[in-house]
């Protein structure tokens, strides 16, 4: 993988959501490969590329938190959108004190992690592997992103900085996390992709996403 990238990532807060959980929020105990994939995107994205997540590096031990968030209990209808779309003048807007909610939520704190990823070509234009690499380093060396990388929620900011070798972690064994979110497969009409997620001395192998071992 000559052209693979390593990025740590860290923060106070993160949220990785388990789909199974309809009413609370209740986070993974680490990142998600899509949670991850995201970060990257965040710095730098091109239509010319992909990114693919190898590996994650589990660097703090895993501590949860128990907080309450005001939500929104409903969604902005459709119809309206499409209303305003069409005409030019009906409002689009949803006025949180009108419609608010608490919810409960089981969070990660004090978390730290590293990405290592590569990229992939979507097609035939613009595939200069090299310059790719380049122009991702700096950018994420210079803390500069196309939107702020978010641990999970919006409100749980993430900081970065690209490595070179892989700080020590704090795990070791061997520990079974579980069936885990691999990411969404938009070409088979958003279909979710799991995995079984294994933490080996804080490593954690991300297969592809076509791979056997990632399920339905």
């Amino acid at each position: 993988m000559a052209y693979g990238i390593k990025l740590k990532v860290w923060g106070d807060y993160a949220c990785f959501t388990r789909p199974e959980m309809k009413v609370e929020r209740v986070s993974y105990d680490v990142m998600t490969p899509s949670a991850a994939r995201g970060i990257l995107e965040a710095i730098y994205w091109k239509p010319a590329i992909t990114w693919v997540v190898d590996r994650l590096y589990v660097l703090n031990a895993v501590r949860f938190a128990n907080i309450r968030r005001n939500e929104l209990a409903g969604k902005l209808a459709a119809g309206t959108v499409k209303k305003a779309m069409i005409d030019g003048r009906s409002r689009v807007e949803v006025f949180i004190e009108d419609d608010r909610q608490q919810r409960a939520a089981l969070i990660l704190r004090h978390v730290a992690y590293v990405i290592e990823a590569h990229f992939a070509f979507t097609g035939d234009e613009d595939n200069n592997p090299a310059k790719h690499k380049e122009i991702f380093e700096r950018r994420a060396a210079k803390g500069q992103c196309f939107h702020h990388p978010y641990l999970g929620c919006r409100e749980f900011p993430a900081h970065f900085l690209p490595v070179e070798g892989i700080p020590p972690s704090v795990h070791t064994g061997e520990k079974d996390l579980g069936w885990m979110l691999h990411d969404i497969d938009f070409e088979r009409g958003m279909e979710a992709r799991f995995f079984r997620a294994v933490m080996r001395k804080g490593i954690i192998e991300v297969p592809p996403l076509d791979g056997k071992e990632v399920k339905t």
